[in-house]
């Protein structure tokens, strides 16, 4: 069983951030200021040994590959974000290339959508950081042989050689098809059998009549899945009919409605359930699974807590996630949030609270179901 988990670059300081954010900003800013929000509330969450990295220095990016490969994650999916030939957070990755001494998987997952200043205001209309678009022919090309360094490692994730590219929201692409057939293309022409594309974000899954055609895998990124599942039809139409309620106001009646969000806390338990409830609607379906999630650090008050985690609750759910994916799935592939999603509680790294525990509940699941990968 491969379990990738799921990426983020951002633990490094880069010029765009320290104009948007204030000089030395990366997410280890964040978690610095996160603050327990009611009775046991799991913040601040500190890494262990105060280990507040830098991926920009090598060392580190192997010390994460080999505790990672020790407790049983085949690989790193790593957040790729490129806006029509402009990069941000792609340091990390291009030192990883480079570097001879980091024996450790990795495939991309675009996450193109645009960056806004979202969890930093109360705005309807946050201000806009980056815009992401896609341009034409020429653009795509760009970003394949930005790519293809990177397809041609041999530490990259392939099926049948076929680089496998994961992309976030391919429901905003509106040029998908053609680019993604363009990209086929290119990679023929540079000796791969093609490429393997991956969606990721529910809203393409879900969407009526969408094409999938060019995607050998849907992935069920959880806990975004699960929590959609836990939504009742009534609570789902309820919502739709407020946001009708809020549109017509404000644009025939003239009234603004501010839409009040409130902290929201879900139980870790019942979030499982849902995910271990789940059945493959097609045979793209990749099985999701998450350590945790808590994105106050970013959001404050106005976040999502999911109460109640632990790494003996991991270890429980995760050996019946691994059986469920090979059972019911035929899969031998499975995506984990994440690696290193600090703020929003999402991370297998260690912390000051529970050790190497996340870590030692994946190898103990991955070994008592013949699945652990040395």
């Amino acid at each position: 069983m491969r379990v990738i988990a799921f990426y983020l670059p951002q633990f490094h300081r880069t010029k765009e951030n320290d104009e948007w954010w204030g000089e030395g900003f990366t997410e280890w800013v964040n978690m610095k200021k996160a603050k327990k929000l009611f009775q046991n509330h799991y913040q601040p969450r500190i890494p262990l040994h105060n280990n507040y990295y830098d991926l920009t220095d090598v060392s580190n990016m192997k010390w994460q590959a080999d505790i990672a490969r020790k407790h049983g994650v085949y690989g790193f999916c790593v957040y790729h974000y490129w806006f029509e030939g402009k990069q941000l957070l792609q340091k990390p990755m291009e030192n990883y290339l480079q570097s001879e001494e980091i024996d450790f998987p990795y495939c991309f997952c675009w996450a193109n959508e645009t960056w806004t200043a979202a969890w930093a205001t109360d705005s309807k209309h946050p201000k806009v950081l980056m815009q992401q678009t896609y341009g034409q022919k020429e653009a795509w090309k760009k970003h394949f042989e930005y790519l293809l360094p990177f397809f041609k490692d041999k530490r990259y994730i392939k099926n049948d050689n076929k680089p496998l590219f994961v992309i976030y929201r391919p429901e905003q692409i509106p040029c998908l098809n053609e680019m993604l057939d363009f990209f086929q293309g290119l990679a023929i022409e540079n000796g791969f059998d093609g490429i393997e594309f991956a969606s990721q974000q529910k809203d393409f899954h879900i969407k009526k009549n969408s094409d999938d055609s060019r995607f050998q895998y849907k992935i069920e990124y959880q806990p975004d899945f699960a929590q959609y599942d836990l939504q009742s039809s009534l609570r789902r139409a309820i919502d739709k009919t407020k946001e009708k309620i809020i549109l017509f106001s404000q644009k025939y009646l003239g009234i603004s409605i501010k839409k009040m969000k409130n902290l929201t806390v879900l139980d870790y338990d019942k979030v499982w359930r849902a995910v271990l409830n789940r059945k493959p609607d097609s045979e793209k379906m990749i099985p999701g699974a998450f350590v945790d999630w808590d994105n106050t650090p970013r959001y404050g008050k106005k976040g999502k807590v999911i109460q109640g985690a632990s790494p003996e609750k991991f270890y429980q759910y995760m050996r019946q996630q691994i059986v469920h994916a090979r059972e019911d799935y035929k899969k031998d592939m499975l995506f984990l949030f994440a690696w290193n999603e600090w703020a929003e509680g999402g991370y297998m790294e260690p912390d000051e609270k529970y050790g190497f525990g996340y870590l030692e509940a994946l190898k103990k699941a991955l070994e008592e179901t013949n699945e652990f990968i040395q």
